[in-house]
């Protein structure tokens, strides 16, 4: 189903719009429109879920044992040193 509907663009907008339609890569303002509203929802979408994942991430942690920074210094600290060995570099 198609809802006809009054827009309203700033002069940039506009003049965007018309070169996209002018350069053959849209059909129509409409088309444009309809374009851009799509791909908004398709990143609000994305944020949505990354929001979600954040708070599932966060949600864990808060949930294990708290270390301290000079405990996570030391497991960075040793986490590099394996990794090194395993590339036959030396710490």
């Amino acid at each position: 189903m198609t809802v006809k509907s009054s827009v309203s663009l700033a002069d940039e907008q506009y003049a965007f719009a018309r070169a996209l339609v002018e350069a053959g890569r849209c059909s129509s303002l409409s088309a444009v429109l309809q374009q851009g509203v799509e791909l908004l929802r398709q990143k609000m979408d994305v944020e949505e879920l990354e929001t979600a994942a954040l708070r599932e991430i966060l949600s864990r942690r808060r949930k294990d044992a708290f270390v301290d920074a000079d405990a996570m210094d030391a497991r960075l600290d040793r986490m590099v040193a394996d990794k090194r060995c395993a590339e036959g570099r030396a710490s």
